[in-house]
């Protein structure tokens, strides 16, 4: 038996799968706000109701926001800033009694959507969350390409690619720069893109649901732009043999579409057909991906 862990800034979900992937159980407790050690004793109890329930032990997996670093061993990167600098994996190791292995939210997604999901088949995967945050991760042969420093598929803080002026130099990024994918592309970046056009303060989930308003469809051709831009600079990098994507601003299904007419402009090929396809598991993606970083039983 697989488990998977995915540790959200409000909520922990636990998931477990038999040996061909099919869910067996599944369970969700809140997130202890501000409190690491809470949130270590909310996971082994969550690991240990999974157990008892289907009274089989499994390997665990977990996905976190952030990554441990080579260089100091410790959480780095994570918007649950309660988690940053504190050495995650040896500690869940301590109190589990077992080794577990550790990735980035949306190396977990790229994996799952690679294993049986969107992409299965696909040898690389580009997986992409555009939501709250802007993150992806990058799948080879169905495992995850973390690199070197552990930061494999950070689009969201590379600069948003062939700027326009009226796009320079870009709202101020937390990681302290200016311009970044992540500034544009998520659904504060929508808003805030709204808002300039427009001066009406606007929620990125309600700017969606306002097709009618012509400012709305002006706002969102922007971003359809804006995102097959940032796909184009990927397919440069790694020509993915596709490209899924997941988080709340991917449920727009005329995205995909557009998406395929405008990346062409971009893209350095004489021809670019990459499938850019919504993701087949949605928010348990990064739940099930978590699972299968365990291919098989050590």
């Amino acid at each position: 038996m697989r488990i998977g862990i995915d540790l959200g800034g409000t909520k922990i979900e636990g998931i477990a799968l038999d040996a061909g992937g099919a869910e067996l159980l599944r369970r969700r407790v809140p997130t202890p706000a501000g409190d690491y050690h809470g949130t270590l004793r909310a996971i082994a109890d969550l690991v240990a109701a999974l157990e008892s329930e289907t009274k089989q032990t499994g390997t665990v997996g977990i996905a976190t926001p952030g990554a441990i670093s080579p260089a100091t061993g410790l959480l780095k990167n994570s918007n649950s800033v309660v988690l940053n600098a504190k050495p995650l994996d040896r500690d869940l190791e301590t109190i589990l009694k077992r080794p577990v292995r550790i990735e980035n939210d949306a190396n977990c997604f790229a994996v799952s959507e690679a294993v049986d999901g969107a992409g299965a088949g696909a040898n690389v995967v580009f997986g992409v969350i555009i939501g709250t945050g802007v993150g992806g991760g990058i799948a080879i042969g169905g495992k995850v390409l973390s690199g070197r420093h552990r930061i494999a598929g950070e689009w969201g803080h590379n600069p948003l690619p062939w700027p326009r002026d009226d796009e320079r130099p870009g709202r101020a990024c937390y990681c302290g720069k200016h311009g970044c994918i992540e500034t544009f592309l998520s659904g504060s970046g929508l808003a805030a893109d709204f808002f300039r056009a427009t001066g009406e303060k606007l929620g990125a989930e309600h700017i969606v649901r306002r097709r009618e308003d012509k400012r709305v469809v002006e706002c969102l051709e922007r971003y359809h732009d804006r995102l097959a831009r940032g796909l184009a600079s990927v397919i440069n990098l790694i020509d993915p043999d596709l490209i899924v994507l997941g988080g709340g601003l991917s449920n727009m299904d005329d995205l995909y579409p557009s998406l395929m007419r405008r990346i062409g402009a971009y893209a350095f090929s004489d021809r670019t057909d990459t499938p850019i396809v919504k993701a087949t598991h949605g928010d348990s993606s990064g739940v099930r991906g978590a699972a299968w970083l365990w291919e098989k039983h050590p």
